[in-house]
């Protein structure tokens, strides 16, 4: 799926979800690489690791953000 053809629920959140998706990059070692030779030529696996690491995250969040609101 191209960018392009994406739906963004919430328009406000791309900048924090660039910023997240490049910190969780750095992490993995891979932010100098995509710096270099750009998002474009980085492989499936490369991409999958990011935006595996950013669901995993997103998923924990959304889980204690729950477990908090249950406490209530």
């Amino acid at each position: 799926m191209t960018d392009d053809n994406r739906q963004v629920v919430r328009p406000e959140a791309e900048p924090a979800l660039d910023r997240f998706k490049w910190e969780v990059a750095a992490e993995l070692g891979l932010d100098e690489k995509i710096k270099n030779k750009g998002w474009e030529n980085m492989t499936t696996r490369e991409v999958g690791k990011i935006g595996g690491q950013m669901t995993k995250r997103m998923i924990g969040f959304a889980e204690e953000h729950m477990a908090d609101e249950s406490k209530r």
